[in-house]
C-alpha cells in the first residue's frame, strides 16, 4: 500500500479509534527500536509470516533515515540455503537480549513453543510488542500490544500498513536524506522551468 492509499485510508478512518491506536503502537515500536538500539526482531507464526510488514518497515527505515526500524525477519521454517535475509530461524529468539525489541504478529494465539521463546526473550530483557487479533498469553506478556478484534472495521493486514507508515513518519530524516530530497526537488524544479528542447 503506497503513501497515497494510506492517506486515503486515514481520511476514511478519521474519527475512529484506529488512527490513534496505530500511531500509539507505532510510536512505541519506534521509540523502543531507536532508543534501545539493539535491533528489531519480527516474527509471526508457522502459518503466518509477516513478509509485507518486514518490507514496509525496511522502506520506512530508509525513507526516514532510521535504520533501527529495519527488522530482522525471524522464520519458523528458515533453511541455511535461503538468502541471508530469509535464513534467520527461531534460534535467534533464544539469543535475544536487553536492548532488543521483539515484535510478534499473530492472527491467532501462538502455540506454546513460540510463546515460550517470547517469554524467555522477555526474561532476558528484550522489549516485547504484540500485534494480533485477540487477547491471550501473548498480549499479557507484551510490554505494548495492539489488538485487532475479529469483526473489526479493519483487518490485521491493513493495520500493519498503518503501523509501518506511522513508524517512519515522526522520525527525523537524516541530514543525508534531507540533502537527497533537496537534490531531487532541485532537479524537478529545473525540469519544470527549463525551456523546451529545440525541435530539429
Amino acid at each position: 500500500m503506497d503513501a497515497v492509499r494510506v492517506a486515503l485510508l486515514r481520511e476514511v478512518l478519521a474519527g475512529t479509534e484506529w488512527l490513534g491506536a496505530t500511531r500509539r503502537f507505532a510510536g512505541a515500536l519506534r521509540t523502543s527500536a531507536v532508543s534501545h538500539g539493539g535491533g528489531l526482531l519480527l516474527v509471526g507464526t508457522p502459518a503466518y509470516e509477516p513478509w509485507h510488514l518486514a518490507a514496509h518497515l525496511v522502506d520506512e527505515a530508509a525513507w526516514s533515515g532510521t535504520p533501527e526500524l529495519a527488522p530482522t525477519l525471524v522464520r519458523h521454517a528458515a533453511r541455511v540455503s535461503d538468502p541471508a535475509h530469509l535464513a534467520v530461524g527461531l534460534g535467534r529468539l533464544a539469543a535475544a537480549r536487553r536492548g532488543e525489541t521483539l515484535l510478534v504478529v499473530s492472527p491467532q494465539e501462538p502455540g506454546a513453543p513460540l510463546l515460550e521463546r517470547v517469554h524467555d526473550a522477555r526474561l532476558a530483557g528484550a522489549t516485547v510488542l504484540a500485534l494480533g487479533t485477540g487477547e491471550g498469553d501473548l498480549t499479557s506478556m507484551a510490554h505494548e500490544r495492539l489488538v485487532v478484534p475479529e469483526g473489526a472495521e479493519l483487518d490485521l493486514d491493513t493495520v500493519q500498513h498503518l503501523v509501518s507508515a506511522a513508524a517512519g513518519e515522526n522520525a527525523v530524516p537524516s541530514p543525508r536524506g534531507r540533502h537527497r530530497f533537496r537534490d531531487r526537488l532541485s532537479r524537478l524544479a529545473e525540469s519544470l522551468t527549463a525551456p523546451p528542447p529545440p525541435r530539429w
